[in-house]
């Protein structure tokens, strides 16, 4: 009985999120960095995703699964920094169990999401070049759209099992994470439980969901190499080469943190080593995904340079 009201205690109570900062005047300017990160790729991700909306001309399978990209991107911003944000600027570090349950949800679905849709441009680029006659049909309207909601469906899938289980635990002592949002392997840590069997379940999904995007990623590229090698003209391999860079720049960026973070037992994470590779590809990937894109791709530029022109336009007709 005595375990039973310690269990139903802990299970109601809130935890305690330790951040990344303290009240020092470097934490600050850090704090006050981060927030200006989280803005460029608030801003930059909604306007590649309006962008493609609005942009007929970026209508296509590998412009829409980009917009899906920054979708994915916004809302994993959106996920973690706000409530860090806020328990910094008002000095209160909880978090709800609920609320605690809505993070992990959206963090390992949308991480997971990602996974399966990088692969799927990997594969989109592979078809454009190596099979250019055929791409309408194997890259089709339908197709894309199945391949991006098999990509939400599985991360959902995955964020489901996770929460689930995660939450079915006890937790004791001090409930303190050591980390600026509920992470899994940072909750384990708190169980009152054996958590073994579910780190393990982890760790195999997290090489499914890794090693599987990134055997695809590697087959797709490396059919490309091959094409791009036998084409006769420096102009289309420079041309090949400056579209497919910007996806191998976030693949390499993305999947290295990740393989990092979720690929090792528990017992080898560190915390601090944990909220830098955290903050790397939650916080910092996202701002650099849409400036790669942007800076590099001169259709997105375009696009970007003709929405400016009519709301200039736009202005002075009103003005006249």
């Amino acid at each position: 009985m005595v375990w039973d009201n310690q269990e139903n205690q802990t299970f109601n109570s809130d935890f305690i999120l330790l951040g990344l900062f303290n009240n020092s005047p470097t934490h600050t300017f850090l704090f006050v960095l981060v927030l200006g990160i989280f803005s460029v790729a608030f801003m930059g991700n909604t306007a590649i995703v309006l962008l493609i909306f609005l942009d007929s001309q970026l209508h296509t399978p590998m412009y829409f699964l980009l917009s899906q990209l920054s979708l994915m991107d916004l809302m994993l911003i959106c996920t973690t920094v706000p409530k860090m944000a806020f328990n910094y600027l008002s000095g209160k570090k909880s978090i709800s169990l609920a609320g605690c349950g809505t993070q992990i949800f959206f963090y390992v679905s949308l991480l997971g999401a990602e996974c399966f849709l990088l692969a799927a441009m990997a594969y989109d680029r592979y078809v454009a070049i190596c099979q250019p006659l055929r791409y309408s049909l194997l890259m089709s309207q339908k197709i894309c759209g199945l391949i991006a909601a098999a990509s939400w469906i599985l991360g959902s899938l995955d964020g489901v099992i996770e929460t689930a289980v995660a939450l079915s635990f006890s937790y004791c002592g001090a409930r303190e994470i050591r980390h600026f949002f509920c992470d899994v392997p940072a909750l384990l840590t708190l169980s009152c439980n054996d958590t073994l069997m579910f780190e393990t379940m982890i760790f195999i999904c997290c090489a499914i969901m890794l090693l599987f995007p990134v055997a695809v990623i590697i087959a797709s590229y490396a059919c490309i190499i091959l094409a791009v090698i036998h084409l006769g003209s420096g102009e289309g391999r420079r041309k090949t080469f400056a579209t497919c860079s910007s996806h191998l720049m976030v693949v390499g960026m993305y999947y290295g943190a990740a393989m990092f973070m979720y690929m090792r037992p528990t017992s080898a994470h560190s915390p601090t080593q944990d909220k830098l590779v955290s903050a790397f590809y939650t916080i910092l990937t996202p701002m650099l995904n849409p400036l790669i894109y942007s800076l590099r791709n001169k259709e997105v530029a375009r696009a970007f340079t003709k929405i400016l022109g009519k709301g200039k336009s736009g202005r002075l007709e009103q003005s006249a």
